[in-house]
């Protein structure tokens, strides 16, 4: 079930990180593009699709661990794998998902930590606010958790205090990921080029 589920999902998710990156969305796109629930972004809609196979299926319950790794690259903008976790979202709620059977959990570790700083640590180190702030802020009201890796952390050099307090710390991403699949989340990278 997992595996249909993680298929039907990186199905959807065909834009490649190059072109989320464009500020400038294709007129192609604007004109069919659609945002379900959230919508603070261009490139976290969705295209529909008429009569698409694998609908929304009641006896399911919908729980996607995402992989939330990579860089700050740049520091002026929402980082991609962020607006990711909102397309996933918004392609649940398009497929028909009601959003009581839509869990998200998204694990950031790696050189990503600093996409979750604080605003004042974010300032400390980009000079201006945390742009991610305010897409993770949205994304916890719609239901959406976000961990990060203590392990990360530890390497990085991060402390608890400079992390925002819309994200958890969890004792590793690994262990995260392998509590979550047995809690009968999925696995769903979005982070790779």
């Amino acid at each position: 079930m997992k595996r249909i589920f993680l298929g039907m999902m990186l199905s959807f998710l065909a834009l490649s990180p190059d072109l989320i990156a464009q500020q400038e969305m294709p007129d192609y796109i604007k004109n069919k593009i659609t945002y379900p629930v959230l919508d603070f972004h261009p490139w976290v809609g969705v295209i529909p699709i008429e009569n698409p196979a694998m609908p929304y299926d009641s006896s399911i319950d919908y729980k996607v661990a995402i992989d939330l790794y990579g860089r700050v690259k740049d520091s002026t903008a929402i980082h991609p794998v962020i607006l990711e976790v909102a397309r996933t979202y918004n392609l649940g709620i398009a497929n028909g998902v009601p959003a009581e059977k839509l869990k998200i959990a998204g694990i950031v570790h790696g050189g990503l930590t600093a996409a979750v700083f604080s605003d004042e640590e974010y300032q400390k180190k980009y000079g201006i606010p945390n742009p991610n702030l305010p897409a993770i802020q949205k994304l916890k009201e719609v239901g959406v958790e976000f961990f990060i890796c203590g392990q990360s952390m530890a390497f990085w050099n991060n402390t608890k205090e400079q992390i925002t307090p819309m994200v958890t710390q969890v004792i590793s991403a690994k262990f995260a990921f392998i509590t979550l699949d047995q809690k009968g989340y999925s696995y769903l990278d979005v982070s790779g080029d």
